[in-house]
């Protein structure tokens, strides 16, 4: 097993790129790549970061020319041929060929495109535009460079033993909290740590200690590259950034309100199974689902992302109820902000109900919260986001108002379009 402690003393010799594979990101995002590559090739995006947690002064901890060489070296990679045939030839979700050969021969030969990079106060403005298919392959692994960045700029001030005590107290708190999750039986967790861990070695780490911690309960990792590795399932489906664009694109009042189901539509057509997991609160998960079409409640399940996880729980199993579905043999996957504690509430709450599993991020891959001075290893919330589409501004609504996105008039829009009234704001940690 790698020293890690060594490894980052060590950084200045150069020999850990941040991010050492075009698939060295989440599996969702591929597999929404392959649906925009058939559906809107020739959609024009902008991606932009954008750092919610404006407090952490990220101009001033990273340095400018180190994150180009970081964006650079992204730039300079292409596909393996291990990678490539274990994409095409790998059986994902109980399926063989998942990626048709008509997108691996695109995806083999593609280098990301140029960004742009400009410091504006203490913050970085950080863009990328282009076709939809190939932009959308940026956000995992800018937002992978910036937050490790961040992580060596704070352990370039410790020495060795400092960095080998740091890791241990780290590692204990992420074993501990493995042991805890032993506790629950029935347990189904999977690593989605990518897009805000503490480093690649880190997450690579702990999802070994997941594999031997939690046994089957662990079922696997969004990471691709990790999970080609540690031959673990790739976890994943799809994420807002589909009803984002689609909406965008509306010509009409009347075809924002039908966009977001045309994404399913879209995706409808290409998987089945455990990939038919809906994501609904992207304009407010009530309102969704009360016009959603009765096709999408034959659905596998539903991911809760965003405001309180236990209502939004009820809302899918009352929702299933009322077309008559059974809610026990419907898949819920909670996914935002979770740690144990939360895990824990919620699996007690509606194990008996359907059947729970949990997307388990930030605060397994980048807890290091309390453990240097200042607390600046702290994780904090930044994203990557398509902010336009053919030129026309994107919106997120979400259940959860801190988590809005949008020009004002357009949130106004929306939530006219979508009927979402009042919400209850939920603080954003990651």
């Amino acid at each position: 097993m790698v020293d890690i402690a060594t490894r980052v003393y060590n950084h200045k010799w150069k020999i850990d790129p941040i991010v050492r594979s075009l698939i060295d990101t989440d599996f969702y995002k591929l597999l929404m790549c392959q649906s925009v590559f058939r559906n809107k090739p020739q959609t024009d995006v902008v991606f932009s970061l954008i750092n919610r947690s404006n407090h952490i002064p990220l101009a001033n901890l990273i340095d400018e020319g180190e994150l180009r060489e970081q964006l650079d070296h992204i730039r300079s990679l292409g596909l393996s041929r291990g990678e490539s045939t274990w994409l095409r030839g790998n059986t994902f979700y109980g399926k063989r060929q998942m990626f048709r050969s008509d997108f691996m021969e695109w995806f083999e030969n593609l280098r990301l495109p140029p960004y742009h990079l400009e410091r504006k106060g203490d913050q970085y403005e950080l863009t990328f535009e282009g076709k939809w298919h190939e932009v959308m392959l940026w956000e995992i692994p800018a937002l992978a460079v910036l937050m490790e960045l961040r992580s060596r700029a704070v352990l370039n001030q410790m020495r060795r033993f400092e960095l080998q005590v740091l890791y241990a107290r780290a590692m204990t708190r992420v074993w501990e909290k493995i042991e805890k999750l032993r506790k629950i039986d029935g347990l189904g967790i999977a690593d989605f740590g990518t897009r805000r861990r503490h480093s690649f070695l880190w997450q690579d780490w702990c999802v070994q200690a997941m594999i031997e911690g939690l046994g089957p309960a662990f079922s696997g990792t969004s990471n691709c590259l990790i999970a080609m590795r540690r031959e673990v399932e790739a976890i994943g489906t799809n994420a807002h950034e589909l009803p984002m664009v689609y909406s965008a694109l509306a010509d009409s009042d009347e075809d924002l309100a039908q966009a977001p189901y045309d994404v399913l539509s879209d995706w409808h057509e290409e998987h089945d199974g455990n990939l038919r997991i809906i994501l609904p609160d992207t304009y407010g998960t009530q309102g969704f689902l009360d016009r959603a079409p009765d096709w999408l409640a034959g659905w596998t399940g539903i991911r809760v992302d965003s405001g309180d996880p236990a209502a939004g729980a009820e809302i899918a199993i009352n929702w299933w109820k009322s077309r008559g579905e059974d809610p026990t043999q419907k898949r819920i996957i909670f996914s935002d902000g979770l740690d144990v504690g939360k895990i824990q509430e919620l699996h007690s709450q509606f194990a008996h109900r359907t059947k729970v599993s949990f997307g388990w991020g930030t605060l397994l891959t980048n807890d290091f919260r309390g453990l240097v001075p200042n607390d600046a290893l702290a994780p904090f919330s930044l994203v990557c986001k398509a902010v336009s589409a053919n030129g026309r501004p994107t919106v997120k609504l979400s259940d959860n108002p801190e988590k809005a996105m949008g020009p004002k008039d357009e949130i106004t829009r929306y939530k006219r379009i979508f009927g979402v009234g009042a919400q209850e704001s939920v603080e954003v940690i990651v």
